[in-house]
């Protein structure tokens, strides 16, 4: 490959990089499927992408140009930047998230109108882009800091990072525009500035990184891959200063491969592991590939909320020690579990291990379904697992001063949350399906169809009928499929035991974390029956803040009991649970659960007996909800984990 843009030819683009997708490796044991291959019809995530269309992209545009951030690139172009901007020295990148989203929605539907708000958008950045190619609007303009004068907290190369995923969505969409140049003129700025012989420094946010190695992908422009590259390699080598928080808040107090856990800013800490995957997979770095595998592993098994949700720590955001997980000061932050995606996304693809795909799942029902409300025109920042006070209703017209999630906000000073709640639900469908040289892999659960192509030509198509979460089971007709020799390969969640999986009326059961079946013809007919009883969860006894607790699950959904539904709306605090009645479903998702429930919230001193603690309690039966739906029938109290009797 050369370093010249024209690299984008037929003649030079291997097959990945035409993937309709995010992430698109030149090699992976598994490939993504694109948005133009997969189509969700309906069901739990359909009506989600409808909404994202519909109302979280409308609400998200309205509130940029509202508060002054769109508005910020037109003040670069006529001089006044200087003394009028508005928004944190982030919110160009909240403005290029917005333009990500759009452009897998218009990959996804061919909206017309959304493609003509875009271009719209577009035109405004490219006025305010310098001759170089440098591009921001809080640093190096008149009466501004001067340029890259503060890495630690400038986030200018983060900024560029998620122009440059915005220009790489256009590209996999075959849009070769304005975007894209734009992106392309500043990241070979960004190669020509902090290139080997240029300024030594790294972004105290990372991000430049894997949209570096993806503009590679999608341009085939090697200098990207070269540069980021630099960057991961510079991390942990002290560049940035130290802070009360420790380097270790900038992941940059020992380089990537010496780390054995993911620590520090959760979010800061995965968008570099996703980095730091994407560049090992490009050049065939295994030890670096599984250097970041063992740290995120030992993260989901010591570091991660049940919901999915990373961060236990609210004033740096950040990870907690080994299972400091206490659920009332959870952080979670949607884009914490967004990036936890990101990950998940990349393991799966490199090492071929289905049970990424586990934690994929629960992340998406139980953080980032759990963000915006069913209007989808307010968000939760912070994810916590118990709610102590009943939050206050936002006004609808005033920005929050961001994070401490009491009721869902239409708007925050910090508002990175909701552009990547409504990019993720665009590019939805790529995490439904993979394909290798010998089938496909089908790893989550919508209803709607799949078309493949296999290593050798032949098509692959599939339509998949379900209801799931509502029920367990999945029905796959092959439309379209070889003769023979490929395999179709359904994940099996690791909770499902009891799963099955009939074949043209042959049952078998099935285990975690997949089962393959071999050359279904044409007309097959597949049926996956996951067992969705409720069911108890306990929690690891080293996490000393859930101990005595119990939770409820069932399928893929965390549960709570919410005080909206305790008589009186009281305290659920006041709760106490039975684990040996088993829970059963009662509809719409929610299931029963036998609880002790103390009508005035116990004694009236912080400590005493039990008995006088229990005087008044009486049993009832309390309906627990999925953990997305809390806080959308107005303020209330709530936990995940409830005491046990």
């Amino acid at each position: 490959m050369n370093d010249g843009h024209n690299a984008t030819q037929p003649d030079g683009v291997t097959t990945a990089r035409l993937t309709v997708a995010p992430v698109a490796p030149g090699t992976a044991t598994l490939l993504p499927l694109g948005i133009d291959k997969i189509r969700i019809s309906g069901g739990f995530w359909g009506h989600r992408q409808q909404l994202n269309r519909d109302a979280i992209i409308p609400h998200i545009a309205r509130w940029q140009e509202r508060v002054g951030w769109t508005a910020n690139f037109d003040a670069v172009a006529n001089g006044t930047v200087g003394h009028t901007r508005s928004g944190r020295e982030f919110s160009d990148s909240e403005v290029y998230k917005l333009l990500e989203a759009m452009s897998w929605e218009i990959a996804r539907t061919g909206d017309e109108e959304l493609e003509q708000r875009l271009q719209s958008i577009v035109e405004r950045i490219a006025s305010a882009q310098q001759p170089d190619g440098y591009l921001n609007t809080r640093f190096g303009n008149a009466d501004q800091p001067s340029r890259y004068s503060d890495l630690e907290w400038g986030h200018e190369l983060y900024c560029y990072g998620h122009l440059i995923q915005a220009a790489v969505a256009r590209i996999r969409s075959g849009h070769h525009d304005r975007l894209v140049e734009i992106a392309c003129k500043a990241a070979d700025h960004v190669c020509d500035t902090f290139g080997p012989d240029g300024l030594a420094g790294v972004c105290g946010h990372p991000e430049i990184e894997t949209a570096l190695v993806e503009l590679y992908r999608a341009t085939g422009v090697r200098r990207y891959l070269r540069q980021a590259r630099v960057f991961l390699d510079r991390r942990g080598r002290h560049s940035l200063q130290d802070i009360e928080f420790g380097r270790s808040y900038f992941q940059d107090d020992i380089p990537i491969a010496d780390a054995q856990v993911l620590r520090g800013h959760a979010v800061r800490a995965l968008y570099l592991s996703a980095g730091a995957v994407d560049a090992a997979v490009e050049a065939d770095d295994s030890p670096t590939v599984e250097a970041v595998e063992r740290q995120y592993q030992r993260t989901l098994q010591r570091r991660t909320y049940l919901t999915g949700g990373m961060g236990s720590h609210h004033q740096d955001e950040a990870f907690g020690d080994d299972f400091e997980l206490p659920p009332d000061r959870a952080y979670c932050e949607t884009c914490a579990g967004v990036a936890s995606i990101m990950v998940a996304w990349r393991l799966l693809l490199t090492t071929g291990n289905l049970a990424y795909a586990d934690t994929i799942e629960r992340t998406l029902y139980n953080v980032v379904a759990a963000s915006p409300s069913t209007e989808g025109t307010a968000f939760f920042y912070t994810n916590p697992l118990h709610q102590r006070v009943a939050g206050q209703p936002s006004d609808p017209d005033e920005v929050s001063p961001r994070a401490h999630a009491q009721l869902r906000a239409p708007w925050f000073e910090v508002a990175c949350c909701p552009p990547n709640v409504a990019r993720t639900l665009a590019q939805l469908a790529t995490y439904v399906a993979t394909t290798n040289r010998d089938g496909v892999q089908l790893l989550q659960y919508a209803p709607g169809t799949i078309h493949a192509s296999l290593e050798d030509g032949q098509d692959v198509r599939l339509d998949v009928s379900t209801r799931y979460p509502d029920d367990g089971e999945v029905t796959v007709t092959v439309v379209a499929a070889p003769r023979d020799r490929w395999t179709l390969t359904l994940r099996i969640p690791s909770w499902a035991d009891g799963a099955t999986v009939e074949v043209d009326g042959q049952v078998s059961r099935a285990q975690a974390p997949s089962h393959t079946v071999h050359d279904a013809a044409a007309d097959s007919r597949i049926v996956l029956r996951l067992p969705m009883e409720p069911r108890w969860t306990t929690a690891d006894p080293r996490i000393d803040a859930v101990r005595g607790t119990v939770a409820v699950e069932r399928g893929p959904l965390v549960l709570c009991a919410e005080s909206v539904d305790l008589p009186g709306g009281a305290d659920v605090q006041a709760l106490r649970i039975d684990p040996k009645q088993p829970p059963r479903p009662v509809g719409d998702g929610a299931v029963a659960a036998g609880v002790l429930f103390v009508p005035n919230g116990g004694i009236e001193q912080p400590y005493g007996r039990l008995d006088a603690y229990i005087e008044d309690a009486y049993d009832i039966e309390l309906p627990l909800v999925p953990y997305h739906r809390w806080a959308n029938r107005g303020p209330s109290t709530m936990r995940v984990w409830i005491p046990t009797r």
